[in-house]
């Protein structure tokens, strides 16, 4: 079983802050304006447009690493035998009931495999010929199952309760496929669209291709810390190759390697142009910390005391990649409620360190701007909050991510409302509700994600410098 991890979601754990002691916070001398009320009827859902793919800008020979590593171990570090895959065309079908917003979203993942991954792919007339099959079942059944996953696929079985007639059997284990004939996806029936959405993209890509997760890809949607949310240009790369002639099923780990340098040199011309960026394996020790850290399980003390256990193997492992800026977040994530400083402190790292390794449109430092902007609205700093938004917003809309993308919105709007900027704070807040009807779901959780960022803005109007 492969499965997409249900982390703690991303809070913004502010309601105890205050701005930080000896910072200076000017006040405009009138009263602060109302605060916002969230429309009675919401505006429509807002879903993105097709974009071009992206560019993989990667040595071939890191390439040929990681695909080994994707394709040949599971997430636990189980080694897999041999490669396995669909021989193709490849049919996938929905089983009834699923959210109206699945369909869609199918297509256009689908449309995306075809012409970037060129697999031949297509959905199924019936479900009785297809080789992927898609379930929605409610989030709590779901979980009764697999506690700490939020969607899954599995092998050899058509369908939920195919599955739980199996699931104690060997029937579930990738380590003794031969080759792919039908696989299962499990997507909660109740979360928001872009769940769903997500769900597919992680779940159909590993029912291609590879069943492993590495922290250390900064550009992959197979990586646990769930920064990317949609397959990336890297991951259609990597799914192509699964697919092309040179690679067939039963492969070991050893005949792909084989293979894989005449074929990335065939797909990816430019990468053989790229200098290799060697990087060591991640600790197990490490990725368990991680996991205890961003788990559902455990109390907040343990969870922070396995975010500073991260941090430091980090640094013993004298990391300046993605894992280290992973880790500084996580662990500011988990010390914002009890130490203010030493959380903005690694924060302000991360966010260096990602624009310092991919740039000032990098999807890993919109995430950790969002934090850094709601505690500068939080402490009357808006236009540090509008300035860090900005910033990241081409980010955001390049990844997808309604959810974060409708959260920097309804912070914009609040830090442009304490700006006396009423009019533009209305139409940014409009423009976020829209996103958070896909992002969030439904108009309770929107009803709840908007007051936890109104509740941020100080009472009195304030500026930052």
């Amino acid at each position: 079983m492969t499965m997409r991890w249900r982390f703690v979601p991303l809070l913004l754990l502010l309601g105890a802050c205050a701005a930080p002691d000896g910072a200076e916070v000017p006040e405009r001398h009138h009263q602060s304006p109302a605060r916002a009320e969230l429309p009675q009827t919401l505006p429509p859902m807002k879903t993105f447009a097709p974009r071009p793919a992206d560019m993989v800008v990667r040595a071939n020979a890191d390439i040929l690493r990681d695909f080994l590593d994707l394709a040949f171990e599971m997430e636990s570090g189980r080694p897999l035998p041999r490669l396995t895959r669909f021989e193709e065309p490849i049919d996938v079908a929905v089983i009834g009931g699923a959210p109206s917003t699945l369909g869609p979203d199918l297509d256009r993942l689908l449309a995306r495999l075809r012409s970037e991954a060129r697999i031949d792919i297509r959905r199924a007339e019936t479900t009785a010929t297809a080789n992927i099959l898609i379930e929605t079942v409610p989030r709590r059944e779901l979980q009764r199952a697999v506690p700490q996953a939020a969607c899954f696929v599995v092998p050899r079985v058509a369908g939920w309760q195919d599955f739980l007639a199996n699931r104690r059997s060997g029937a579930l284990d990738w380590t003794t496929l031969e080759r792919r004939t039908r696989t299962s996806v499990f997507i909660p029936s109740d979360v928001s669209p872009q769940e769903i959405r997500d769900c597919l993209h992680e779940e159909i890509g590993q029912a291609l291709g590879p069943l492993n997760d590495l922290y250390r890809l900064p550009d992959s949607i197979f990586n646990d810390d769930n920064f990317h949310t949609v397959l990336t240009g890297f991951d259609m790369l990597v799914l192509r190759a699964f697919y092309a002639p040179e690679i067939r099923n039963g492969m070991t780990r050893e005949a792909a390697a084989r293979a894989l340098p005449g074929l990335l040199a065939r797909l990816n011309p430019a990468g053989e142009r790229v200098a290799p960026e060697p990087l060591r394996r991640t600790p197990r020790a490490w990725i368990g910390a991680m996991e205890t850290a961003l788990g559902p399980r455990g109390s907040d003390a343990r969870r922070r005391g396995a975010a500073e256990d991260a941090l430091r193997i980090a640094a013993s492992e004298r990391w300046l990649d993605n894992r280290l800026g992973f880790s500084l977040f996580a662990y500011g994530r988990l010390a914002l409620a009890r130490d203010t400083e030493a959380a903005l402190n690694a924060f302000a790292r991360a966010h260096s360190l990602y624009i310092g390794l991919y740039g000032e449109n990098d999807i890993h430092a919109a995430h950790v701007a969002m934090q850094m902007a709601a505690f500068a609205l939080s402490s009357g700093q808006s236009r540090v909050a509008i300035d860090l938004i900005d910033r990241s917003l081409p980010a955001v809309m390049r990844a997808e991510n309604a959810a974060l993308l409708s959260t920097l919105l309804l912070i914009k709007a609040e830090a442009l409302d304490l700006e006396g900027r009423g009019p533009e704070a209305a139409a940014v807040r409009l423009d976020s509700l829209g996103w958070a009807r896909y992002g969030f779901g439904s108009t309770g959780e929107v009803r709840r994600r908007f007051a936890e960022i109104t509740a941020l803005t100080p009472e009195r109007t304030q500026t930052g410098t």
